[in-house]
């Protein structure tokens, strides 16, 4: 009953209006300060979102490895519903950096997939992730539930390496943007690729606190349920 009555945090708002700024400030970079590529023209510029989709999904994943051996230290709730609130924003942001690479794909490579060892990893990754949502969403009992999703969201992590080394671990045509000095990007364009990052990163906060404090409020009510049934 405590939980229910305990004051609200106001930092998930404030996350909220933070993540709106960053992404205003990033359209700015995106769209005005980063010059036009000259090869692919204005298609390049969806390298800006796509490249900080693909980074903080796999951060979003790292945060269920940790929440999920969280949880099964602890036993609270709090690093369960992290943990399903960081795979549902890991899987949405994974699965637009695919959709947002088959856009870029097409214009350089000219297919819309390749089956290249970065792109196949992380399409594998995807189905893994998005398995272990529905794991979540089956009617186990709420503790047996959390001990299984933790377990599999350790057991998962295997293969976020995998996505972020498959490039330079097996022959692949996808670019290391950072493996040179610049990974061949004009200085601004460098500067927005980092800037981009930094924005996605409140938009990434601010939908993983809002998403735990929803579950949080679904476990209060459960249990006020539960309480008026007994």
């Amino acid at each position: 009953m405590r939980d229910s009555i305990r004051p609200r945090s106001p930092l998930p708002r404030y996350a909220a209006a933070m993540a709106g700024l960053a992404l205003a400030v990033s359209q700015y970079f995106i769209f005005v300060y980063a010059p036009e590529e000259q090869t692919m023209g204005i298609v390049q510029k969806i390298f800006y979102i796509h490249l900080p989709l693909a980074w903080w999904a796999l951060i979003s994943f790292l945060a269920v490895f940790v929440a999920s051996a969280m949880y099964l230290n602890k036993r609270t709730w709090f690093w369960d519903n992290l943990a399903g609130a960081a795979a549902e924003i890991g899987v949405l942001f994974s699965g637009l950096a695919l959709v947002t690479g088959s856009v870029w794909g097409r214009h350089s490579w000219g297919v819309w997939w390749t089956w290249d060892p970065r792109l196949t990893t992380t399409l594998v990754m995807w189905f893994v992730y998005a398995g272990y949502l529905m794991l979540r969403s089956m009617g186990l009992a709420r503790e047996r539930r959390a001990v299984v999703c933790a377990v599999l969201g350790i057991v998962a992590f295997i293969d976020v390496p995998l996505v972020f080394f498959s490039a330079r671990l097996w022959r692949s045509i996808h670019p290391s943007v950072f493996a040179s000095r610049g990974g061949g990007l004009e200085p601004e364009m460098l500067t927005t690729a980092v800037v981009c990052v930094l924005c996605f990163g409140f938009l990434w906060y601010a939908l993983t606190a809002i998403r735990t404090r929803q579950l949080a409020d679904t476990d209060r009510l459960d249990s006020l349920a539960t309480t008026d049934d007994l």
